[in-house]
């Protein structure tokens, strides 16, 4: 899965970066509204993490032209604002949450959590497809109530598939949503990380859909 995080504080962006990709996510940065704008309206995001204060172009409008233009991505307002004018403008806007600073990481991770299951039309924190169950809180994989070591790229990969079932996903896709933006992308490597999820988890559960992508049986 993968986020866009706009935060102007370097030490709280990365501070935040860092939490969110040992939390299994890829994160793109962005230091000002423009170059949050810009990522929001060019690359597919899974869900956006958007501090109001920014720089350049505050969070607001930003949020405001990307629903005006159509895209959908939820979004986690951040604001050190913490009057409830300022959270109805942010809800108002589009927003589909907010968390007023300061805040504990783990409820950040949390909510984009729950963000990420709800745009997939997900309640529990736990996605489960026949024997495997993916415990969205820990990062834990088990198949038959046994734990099952994945690396971080196969548990980024069986994660979107999870969050998605029975959608058909391509190749491209996949590597949209598992890599951050300046990570040497490439398609073919998906395939490797599905084989490998097929020998760990068993053959049947990822479907491989010719010519269009993988499928995965819906969630249960």
């Amino acid at each position: 899965m993968r986020i866009l995080l706009a935060e102007d504080d370097p030490a709280l962006r990365r501070q935040l970066a860092e939490a969110l990709a040992d939390a299994g996510y890829a994160v793109d940065m962005a230091p000002d509204g423009e170059e949050a704008a810009f990522l929001g309206e060019s690359e597919p995001y899974d869900a956006v993490v958007l501090d109001l204060g920014l720089p350049v172009r505050d969070g607001l409008s930003v949020l405001r032209a990307w629903r005006a233009a159509g895209i959908t991505v939820p979004v986690l307002i951040l604001t050190a604002r913490g009057t409830w004018q300022e959270k109805v403008a942010g809800i108002d806007a589009g927003a589909d949450d907010y968390l007023a600073k300061p805040f504990r990481m783990e409820e950040l991770l949390a909510r984009v959590r729950a963000l990420i299951r709800r745009a997939g039309g997900l309640a529990a924190a736990e996605l489960r497809c026949g024997p495997v169950t993916l415990d969205t809180r820990t990062g834990r994989v088990t198949v038959d109530g046994r734990p099952v070591a994945l690396t971080a790229h196969e548990f980024k990969v069986l994660s979107y598939l999870m969050h998605h079932p029975g959608k058909v996903v391509s190749r491209t896709e996949l590597t949209e949503h598992v890599y951050a933006q300046d990570f040497d992308r490439d398609s073919n490597t998906i395939e490797v990380f599905v084989g490998r999820l097929r020998r760990k988890l068993g053959g049947d559960l990822i479907r491989t859909e010719r010519g269009l992508g993988y499928r995965l049986e819906a969630v249960r």
